[in-house]
């Protein structure tokens, strides 16, 4: 089969199609491979939920699991053993992409233990540990931007090692992302580290602050409130690049690209449609914009493929109008310093949920190979 076209013009117009799902049986079939020549698709990201579903679902696993049980390997060394295998195979897979795209792309994103989001420290070592584990170039290891995670971002920037920061619902937290990116940067160059070996990418979530302004805005249930709905997740983008946009402009900045620093590029996450109401493809039309990645889910992939259209860059200007939403948002009561702190911990909270998820999977998988 040829490249879809559709997804051919989202790429042609800037933007890296990251897939947000991983499993050994996408890789050991092929199927890896052909979203890559067929779909566009030049990077993954991967999150404990893809993991445990992974490992519930597939037989590709059970070689190594009944390896590990053999041996009597605990469940963190199992967990550390099959993520790492996983992410390695596919860091290979997108090897010539990473090669083709000067290290820009062909990226696969592991994620340090959700647990440790409050523990700056263990969080570092944990980074540390992961991106020796992998040994791949083209890996980033995934860090929460919550406030003990900043300094973690500093300091793994600061060894060498490559970032994809999650879990960025607001503004003002991607500001200060941004900041603990220059930095990292700013140190790792004092380290006499290669900065132009070093990648990152900034992980704003879209989808779920609409879904939880949604809700708030039903509760108050005035037609101007109603109206509202489904605005906010687009806008909040939209600013966050206004931001991208003026801290890559900076001076501080320039004086980091003359050393051979690459931007840190925005990544638009939680990009599947959790309100059927909505258009399927909406988050990934309404932020065309050059030089992100929008990481999808495999349904919104091939959404897009069938019916997604690319009508132009839809982010760059429009930051007026954006702020204009919120303001809006505001004067009908919405509380939005609350939205952001109830979506952070929601999803440090899901994030662990998922990774009992995943322990309780390896759990059962050691104990049946025993």
């Amino acid at each position: 089969m040829s490249t879809n076209e559709r997804l051919a013009a989202l790429s042609e117009a800037g933007v890296s199609i990251w897939l947000d799902d991983l499993s050994r049986e996408r890789i050991t079939s092929g199927n890896l491979v052909e979203l890559i020549t067929e779909r566009s698709v030049v990077g993954v990201t991967t999150n404990p939920t893809i993991f445990a579903a992974a490992l519930k679902n597939g037989e590709a696993y059970n070689a190594q699991v009944n390896e590990l049980a053999g041996r009597g390997a605990d469940i963190a060394a199992s967990i550390r053993e099959i993520t790492v295998a996983d992410v390695q195979q596919a860091c290979d897979v997108f090897s010539g992409t990473w090669e083709a795209t000067q290290g820009i792309d062909g990226r696969v994103s592991l994620e340090v233990d959700p647990t440790l989001a409050r523990d700056t420290e263990a969080t570092v070592a944990q980074a540390l540990d992961l991106w020796k584990a992998v040994d791949r170039p083209n890996l980033l290891v995934k860090i929460p931007a919550t406030e003990p995670g900043l300094p973690a971002i500093t300091r793994a920037l600061s060894e060498g090692v490559s970032v994809n920061v999650t879990l960025i619902f607001s503004v003002e937290r991607y500001k200060a992302v941004m900041e603990a990116f220059l930095s990292g940067l700013e140190q790792a160059d004092k380290n006499g580290q290669e900065l132009s070996r070093i990648a990152s990418v900034a992980s704003f979530f879209v989808s779920r602050v609409d879904t939880e302004i949604d809700a708030r805005l039903d509760k108050i249930g005035t037609d101007e409130a109603k109206a509202l709905k489904g605005k906010a997740g687009v806008a909040n983008s939209r600013l966050a690049f206004a931001a991208y946009e003026e801290v890559f402009g900076s001076e501080r900045w320039a004086a980091l690209e003359a050393k051979g620093a690459r931007r840190q590029r925005p990544l638009w996450a939680s990009t599947g449609v959790k309100n059927p109401e909505y258009p399927d493809t909406m988050y990934i039309t309404e932020l065309v914009v050059p030089n992100v990645v929008n990481t999808m889910p495999e349904k919104t992939l091939q959404a897009f493929a069938d019916h997604g259209e690319v009508e132009g860059d839809k982010v760059t200007g429009t930051a007026a109008e954006a702020q204009q939403v919120f303001d809006d948002l505001e004067r009908v009561g919405i509380d939005l310093t609350d939205v952001f702190l109830t979506l952070e911990n929601e999803g440090v909270d899901k994030f662990e949920k998922s990774w009992s998820e995943l322990q309780e999977s390896v759990q059962q998988q050691l104990d049946a190979a025993k």
